[in-house]
């Protein structure tokens, strides 16, 4: 893969694409406020202070489990953050990581820093605010204490190194860079490459509430093609199935609405007969799933 490749998406925001992105993720707490806040302050500290004066590095660090809206999370946050800036404009770039750590043996390093210290720059020469999603970035940040000697630890050694000295250098020559990277496990992640974070924030699986509000949104967006799908959505009934949920994420709890449909050929045929009882039986059914798959790990 040639490093420019590694630039998956550059749009510049808001973009209709968009639009939905950061109302979709529905987060217990504070967390996406919290997210929200630590971005705009990055950004406008580094704009007018030396990295001496805040030791902000412009990193932001989303961890939790697969499923739980990381990746959606970043792309909104692009979007939230533009209206917020001097311009009202910002630029979101997502860098595919996967193919470039894939490099020839040596190659690793030479590859992640030009894609950071040189291809990623180029693209946001304006001076736009400017998200980079790291998608999965345990990927090129791979704890170094952690490296296996049959998995070529030279190059994970040199290409984690590559990461840190390019986070450093950006962090001072380019303020309005602000990299949001996003982890399922933050334990294979380099203690360098974290502490360099300006914040690190768990996006946890959905409780009760936000499964029960995850379910109302997912029926609510379904009501312009399927109407009486409204009086569902509405249905106080619906926090019995959310607690049923709990502990999910946002995935899963989504697509208990289409497993409840495909479980009658009358839903099938037309979903705007899908009902409460329909939807229990659906989280019943993966609430036993969940409860055996621990029971088999237990006695394992």
């Amino acid at each position: 893969m040639k490093t420019a490749e590694a630039v998956s998406v550059n749009v510049v925001v808001p973009h209709e694409r968009y639009d939905r992105t950061w109302d979709s993720i529905v987060a217990s707490g504070p967390m996406k406020d919290r997210l929200l806040r630590w971005a705009l302050l990055s950004l406008q500290l580094r704009a007018k202070l030396p990295y001496e004066t805040t030791a902000l590095h412009g990193l932001i660090v989303l961890h939790g489990p697969p499923g739980t809206g990381k990746t959606t999370l970043a792309r909104g946050l692009a979007q939230t953050l533009a209206p917020l800036t001097g311009t009202g404009h910002a630029r979101l770039l997502e860098l595919s990581l996967h193919g470039l750590m894939s490099a020839e043996h040596g190659q690793s390093q030479q590859k992640v820093s030009e894609l950071l210290t040189e291809v990623v720059p180029a693209l946001a020469d304006d001076g736009l605010p400017t998200v980079v999603l790291l998608d999965e970035v345990e990927s090129m940040a791979v704890a170094r204490s952690e490296a296996s000697l049959s998995a070529n630890p030279a190059d994970v050694h040199r290409a984690t190194d590559a990461v840190l000295t390019a986070l450093d250098d950006n962090a001072t020559r380019y303020p309005h860079l602000l990299m949001v990277a996003t982890s399922n496990f933050t334990t294979a992640l380099d203690a360098a490459f974290l502490s360099r974070a300006d914040v690190v924030v768990e996006v946890p699986v959905p409780d009760a509430t936000a499964a029960k509000a995850i379910l109302r949104a997912t029926l609510t967006d379904m009501v312009s093609a399927y109407p009486p799908l409204a009086t569902l959505a509405a249905d106080h009934g619906l926090a019995a199935i959310a607690e049923l949920l709990a502990g999910r994420d946002g995935r899963q709890i989504r697509k208990i609405v289409t497993e409840a449909m495909a479980s009658r050929l009358e839903t099938v045929r037309n979903p705007a007969e899908l009902g409460l009882a329909d939807l229990h039986q659906a989280a019943l059914r993966v609430h036993g799933e969940q409860k055996d798959a621990r029971l088999s790990n237990a006695e394992v």
